[in-house]
């Protein structure tokens, strides 16, 4: 594969995660706290929980391309909390931490040597045991997780308030 193959690629892929990053980011143009995290359905989920959750997923996964499963084991911060806004916590708080997170995944994703470059998964019931990852299926497994959440987040919204993301 030639370098401007490989810049094309990485290209491509931060694009496309970007592009879902900002579906997500979207849906929570103009609300206020509250708002962002009012239970609009069913489940816990809330707009504002989502991008915190999206933005911890995001960074626990680049210290695994960096360090394998104990990189994401020491990235991997709070589960419990990931989906809820702490006291003291913000909408934009948690906006301005996703955008550091994209920088930084950005960032390792030009400098990594090779996307190819892969390490065992942590060992959990829902990982095929002694699968390995390479950093191109990381970066495929975020675009699937933020859009997947964008939609939920979609959907919390247009219960809100009525808006789309798209429509």
């Amino acid at each position: 594969m030639t370098t401007t193959q490989m810049t094309r690629e990485r290209q491509d892929l931060l694009e496309t995660l970007d592009k879902h990053r900002g579906f997500l980011r979207f849906t929570a143009r103009d609300l206020t706290d509250p708002q962002a995290t009012q239970r609009t359905t069913v489940s816990s989920l809330t707009i504002a929980g989502l991008i915190k959750h999206v933005a911890a997923t995001e960074y626990a996964w680049m210290q695994f391309v960096l360090g394998g499963a104990q990189g994401m084991a020491a990235g991997a911060g709070d589960y419990e909390n990931q989906f809820t806004l702490l006291p003291g916590e913000t909408l934009a708080g948690v906006l301005d931490s996703y955008a550091e997170v994209a920088r930084k995944t950005t960032e390792i994703v030009h400098d990594l040597a090779d996307l190819d470059a892969d390490h065992p998964l942590p060992e959990a019931p829902w990982f095929e045991p002694g699968a390995r990852w390479s950093a191109r299926r990381v970066l495929l497994h975020l675009i699937a997780e933020t859009s997947q959440h964008a939609g939920h987040a979609d959907i919390i919204r247009e219960s809100l308030d009525g808006s789309k993301t798209m429509g």
